[in-house]
């Protein structure tokens, strides 16, 4: 199975975090599953970094992407119709970020790895 992680989900994944739910660690440990990031989480933590509203132990560099690569990471681009489609949510979650990641796991049919129960509302299946 394919898998996507919400931004919280990669960061605590690349960093080794126990904050990571058993259900969210065995998906994503499982040799079976195929376990992807969104491009447009790298922005939302660049976002994030360069505001001062987030810290990461390590940095959004080359050595984050290859930190990402070493742990079988797989990156999703954003595409045209992944951010058409996010104009058709309903506006049950209102972050921007998180919205584009509901979309691409809808259009993408990947099951969504995140601790935000708002997700529920969406047609999205949600690991956690």
């Amino acid at each position: 199975m394919k898998l996507l992680l919400d931004t919280h989900a990669l960061i605590w994944f690349a960093e080794g975090h126990a904050r990571l739910s058993r259900g969210a660690q065995d998906a994503l440990h499982d040799p079976s599953n195929e376990v992807f990031y969104s491009v447009a989480s790298i922005w939302e933590l660049a976002i994030k970094l360069s505001l001062g509203k987030l810290a990461m132990s390590v940095k959004l560099d080359d050595a984050f992407e290859r930190l990402l690569e070493r742990n079988g990471l797989l990156a999703l681009p954003v595409l045209y119709g992944h951010a058409a489609r996010v104009a058709l949510l309903p506006l049950h979650h209102r972050d921007p970020f998180d919205r584009l990641l509901i979309a691409q796991a809808e259009i993408e049919r990947m099951p969504l790895v995140s601790h935000d129960p708002a997700i529920d509302a969406y047609k999205v299946q949600r690991i956690w």
